[in-house]
């Protein structure tokens, strides 16, 4: 008599997108009409902008033109810097001008600061964002917060065992209306909260 050992069945594991395949997933218009990013190897569906959030779109973009002349303060475009993540911060820092990020995969591997406007998304901002940008090594990482009237700046990118991504920022100031942040990369613009806030 011949006894049959069955192995049993591996548990089924979800797909992670690399950015290849989401730039494929994007030219044949699968997501055409909809805002979604590539987040850690998933396919995010993001909340719709609302009014508040787009005046803070135009009073932050107006405070890093002033803080990093010669750079280029990138509105919710996409950062290239990990192979399973093309996140669209509300603004990214990086040097240079526009021109200089033009052709095919030219889209900026880091920045000198990344800046999200948080209201609905403020949760999401401060656990999977902040763990991605850790991760991805940006130094600092500004929430501007309308549910409470702030700033919230993240630095100090560090490995953590603990973190569900397993990275998370070390240092987490929280700044008021009628003070002032220094970006780390431009340590002679203090940017006062109330030209960020709107």
């Amino acid at each position: 008599m011949t006894t049959f050992t069955h192995q049993p069945p591996e548990a089924p594991t979800p797909h992670r997108f690399t950015r290849a395949e989401y730039y494929q997933m994007l030219e044949a218009g699968l997501f055409e009409g909809k805002r979604v990013e590539l987040l850690d190897g998933e396919i995010i569906d993001m909340s719709a902008m609302k009014d508040l959030h787009a005046v803070a779109v135009g009073t932050v973009g107006r405070a890093l033109d002033r803080a990093f002349p010669g750079c280029w303060a990138r509105p919710s475009l996409p950062l290239s810097f990990l192979s399973d993540s093309e996140p669209e911060p509300d603004f990214a820092v990086v040097p240079g001008e526009p021109r200089d990020y033009k052709g095919r995969d030219a889209h900026p591997d880091t920045a000198m600061l990344v800046v999200e406007i948080a209201d609905t998304s403020l949760r999401f901002d401060r656990g999977v964002m902040a763990e991605i940008y850790a991760r991805a090594g940006i130094q600092d990482y500004w929430i501007v917060n309308l549910v409470d009237d702030c700033v919230e700046v993240l630095r100090d990118p560090q490995a953590d065992a603990e973190a569900p991504l397993g990275f998370q920022y070390r240092s987490k100031q929280t700044f008021a209306r009628g003070q002032e942040i220094v970006p780390l990369a431009q340590s002679n613009a203090a940017i006062k909260v109330d030209d960020l806030l709107p």
